[in-house]
């Protein structure tokens, strides 16, 4: 595997024991991108196998999901040296690697943890803060997908009153997962029928307004928050 032997950043090739480049259900309809490993993750070439890992089991444990039915990665696939944050230019050489998996895995639902992988897949610099709990389309490399922000399991262990707040954002994670995963790029558009038009209230093409206790926060790729949204000092762990 390339990645295996990368040294696109000279720092972290020279400085990891091992390339932690995923683990989990090759097929899975979920997906998790964290950060990039720490030091329990570098020395067993798995990701989410410290503290924050364990949280993460014991989370999917409550809404019925084990670890065997996910596949986690990270934006990184090398430990930055002190567990650093990673930088730009890293996060753009590894980027590669990370499009590769979801190509591959074919998720309906990606769970973004924290903030760098939120950036990165939904290209834009809102942060997780405004973010965690809404679903929306966006197109990952070449796939749609459900993408679904996160606190970071490390925010909880760093802010214990935020372990609620994941709580509640994993326990909509089957009912996202229930609705199967987005029109693909490329599908072929079939018009509804004339009488079906017509009953729909409006143009074909618009997007209706969610049914109450329908998911009423899906929101299109491209959109973004409002000028002053941004919550000040929200990155300053890049978890949340």
């Amino acid at each position: 595997m390339q990645a295996r032997g990368c040294t696109r950043c000279s720092e972290l090739a020279a400085t990891r024991r091992t390339v932690v480049f995923g683990a989990g259900n090759a097929d899975a309809d979920l997906m998790f991108v964290g950060e990039a490993p720490g030091a329990s993750e570098d020395e067993q070439g798995l990701p989410f196998v410290g503290r924050a890992g364990k949280l993460l089991d014991q989370l999917l444990q409550e809404i019925g999901l084990e670890r065997t039915d996910v596949f986690i990665a990270n934006t990184l696939k090398c430990r930055p040296p002190g567990n650093r944050d990673p930088q730009p230019v890293e996060i753009d050489n590894c980027q590669e690697y990370l499009l590769r998996q979801v190509e591959l895995i074919e998720p309906s639902v990606i769970c973004t943890l924290g903030n760098f992988s939120t950036k990165l897949l939904r290209e834009d610099p809102t942060g997780i803060t405004r973010l965690h709990g809404r679903p929306e389309v966006r197109v990952i490399g070449e796939r749609a997908v459900w993408l679904y922000p996160l606190y970071h399991p490390a925010a909880a262990l760093y802010t214990p009153r935020m372990l609620q707040t994941l709580r509640e954002d994993f326990a909509r994670l089957p009912e996202l997962l229930a609705l199967g995963p987005p029109e693909q790029p490329g599908d072929e558009f079939e018009p509804l029928p004339e009488a079906a038009a017509a009953n729909a209230g409006g143009d074909a093409g618009e997007i209706p307004e969610p049914a109450e206790g329908e998911l009423a926060t899906v929101e299109r790729s491209g959109s973004s928050p409002q000028p002053g949204e941004e919550a000040a000092g929200e990155d300053q762990l890049g978890l949340f």
